[in-house]
């Protein structure tokens, strides 16, 4: 059995709807955040344009991935079974802490590579972790043979229906106290966060443009949208370690349905972004989270004049590893 082929719930194979955000709004609301909005007077200067930075950096567990991990328990089929995934970030965090809060056992499947501080949450919130080699296989082969063991239910970091539904819910929430809101972008790595995205921000507003936003040197989402056949991530080479997985079936049709572009960002421009996320907003994002605002900064020309809703996707860092 291939887990990146396999979402937990029996809705494995469908794509989304609004609906279906909409419910999982309503399912996660008396566990999740509502994160506040930013803008920057400065930062629109320099852009260009109205930045609106939606703030999942301050979601619980640092990152928009709570909302995805608590969803996907909430419809959870076994909740006498363990719940299982494979992360090297803030997925596992999300799941980690939605676990504990809904009082299911989790088992975190990490590669020895993961940043110490995602480590940590990961420990605090109480989950099993299983180190493995730093690399995709591994993280499947170790998942699949605890699964064999454990009969543990896998709750996928983004090839599953409802934590795409669940990664959706922030931009509802955007769009709702911003309706001025024309451009919407979101990182983009495995694809859950943007597929969300693109199937909130179409359902509400159908003339909006969604953009990916993906660091150059993890290009494989842009490579895949312009083929239009999914391309594997091949030795990615980036500052922002949150973005290093590639689209699976499931995110990459929601892309190709609903997403308008895929951007690719400097790694310089990505630093740019976060010292000036940190400097002017007075918030902590981590690098993934700063691509958004990157995209904008590298093509000034096409966000001209607009209205702009970014999705800051989360804050975990360790602090003694800035970039500037």
């Amino acid at each position: 059995m291939n887990s990146k082929n396999v979402a937990s719930g029996t809705k494995m194979k469908q794509i989304p709807v609004l609906n279906d955000i909409f419910e999982a709004a309503e399912n996660i609301a008396p566990f999740a955040h509502i994160t506040p909005v930013f803008t920057s007077q400065i930062i629109n200067s320099v852009c260009g344009c109205k930045v609106y930075f939606k703030c999942e950096n301050l979601q619980k567990a640092g990152a928009f991935k709570f909302r995805g991990a608590t969803n996907a328990l909430l419809n959870s089929k076994g909740k006498d079974k363990p719940v299982i995934t494979h992360s090297s970030g803030n997925h596992a965090g999300a799941l980690a802490k939605a676990s504990a809060m809904l009082h299911r056992r989790c088992i975190v499947v990490m590669p020895e590579t993961s940043p110490a501080v995602k480590v940590d949450a990961v420990k605090y919130y109480g989950a099993t972790i299983v180190f493995c080699k730093p690399t995709l296989q591994a993280r499947e082969d170790t998942t699949n043979r605890l699964i064999s063991e454990t009969g543990a239910e896998l709750v996928h970091p983004y090839n599953n229906f409802y934590v795409i539904a669940g990664q959706g819910t922030a931009t509802i929430e955007m769009l709702s106290t911003n309706p001025e809101i024309e451009v919407v972008i979101a990182p983009v790595g495995g694809g859950g966060l943007l597929s969300g995205t693109s199937i909130a921000a179409k359902g509400i507003k159908p003339f909006v443009k969604v953009y990916g936003a993906e660091p150059a040197g993890a290009d494989d989402a842009y490579r895949s949208f312009k083929a239009s056949k999914i391309i594997p991530s091949e030795n990615p080479n980036t500052i922002a370690d949150g973005l290093l997985t590639s689209l699976c079936d499931l995110t990459f049709e929601v892309i190709k349905k609903y997403t308008d572009n895929i951007l690719t960002v400097s790694e310089e421009s990505i630093v740019s972004a976060m010292k000036m996320i940190w400097q002017y907003l007075k918030i902590i994002v981590e690098p993934s989270g700063a691509v958004s605002l990157a995209a904008i900064l590298d093509n000034k020309t096409v966000f001209s004049g607009k209205n702009a809703g970014l999705i800051l996707s989360g804050g975990n860092i360790d602090l003694s590893r800035l970039p500037f």
